[in-house]
Order: structure tokens, then sequence, then C-alpha cells
């Protein structure tokens, strides 16, 4: 989606309402598209002095599986972002503000950009997760296997007592 910002810029006090939906099906995480609804985003644009500010609150779908022991996590995640639009940058460098070129914004990249960075690195079905035995393949969160009992390494056996 594309804003035409030229009113916003140019006028003290002028308000910007907008709504989009994304489509992130194609996004690829860990192997999987976990984006299974559209990307709802409802925001607004207000000018400021010369600059705009924007606020926007998306919300949307996730399925994706753990990372431990891969049962699916089925999630909704709302997120809101607000960042500060300039028509010109004084230095390059700096990140609190993001440029404008031609009175037009893309609404939809800087989403795009702003929620993958916002989601988790790892995704757990619960941060206690136990994963899977790394011989048998056991859901560990569903009960405990009898692997490790017998093939200990004789050096590390005096580390597997002071754990139990």
């Amino acid at each position: 989606m594309q804003l035409d910002l030229r009113k916003i810029f140019e006028n003290d006090d002028e308000i910007l309402a907008f709504q989009d939906q994304l489509d992130l099906s194609d996004v690829e995480i860990s192997g999987s598209h976990p984006f299974v609804s559209p990307v709802f985003a409802t925001g607004q644009v207000k000018s400021s002095a010369g600059a705009a500010q924007m606020n926007v609150t998306v919300e949307f779908d996730f399925s994706i599986p753990c990372d431990r022991c891969a049962e699916q996590i089925d999630r909704h995640y709302s997120y809101s972002f607000e960042h500060l639009l300039v028509r010109e940058l004084n230095d390059e460098e700096n990140d609190t503000y993001f440029q404008v070129e031609n009175d037009t914004l893309d609404v939809s990249e800087l989403l795009r950009a702003d929620i993958l960075l916002e989601l988790p690195s790892k995704f757990l079905c619960k941060p206690e997760c136990k994963g899977l035995c790394d011989v048998c393949g056991q859901n560990l969160n569903e009960g405990t296997c009898h692997c490790h009992d017998h093939d200990v390494d004789p050096r590390l056996e005096v580390l597997r007592q002071l754990m139990n």
C-alpha cells in the first residue's frame, strides 16, 4: 500500500488514517510458511512540524513448529509500531527517522520489516519445553525415555550423579 504524504508534510495538524492487509504467506521461517492469515494493519499518520508520526497496529495468526519438540504452535500476535517520517535526513546514520522519498511511503514493505524484526528468534511451545531425546526422539514433555540411563561416559558419571 502506497501512502501519499504530501498533505501531511505541507500542513500542520493533518491526519491520514489507513487500513491495509498484507499477504506474508511467502515468508519462510525455519523451513515453513507460518503466516496463516493476512496481516491486518490499522494506523494513522499525523503531521508534526514538517515531519510526520506514524502509529500502526498489526494483528495476524501464526503457526510454526516448536524449535525444541516440533509440536505445532498456533498463536495470534498483535504488535504496535511507531515511526517518525521525514522528507530528508540530515544525518544518513540516524535510525530514529525514516526518510520518505517523493512524499510516498510504501507501508507494506515497512511493516513487513517491522514484523519480521519483532518476531522471536526461537519459537517454543512453552518456555519450559524439554524438547526431544537426541537418541530415540521421544518428546520429553510427554514422558521420559531410558536411553541415557545405560550409555553414560564414565568420565561424566560424577556429573550425572550431581544432576540426580
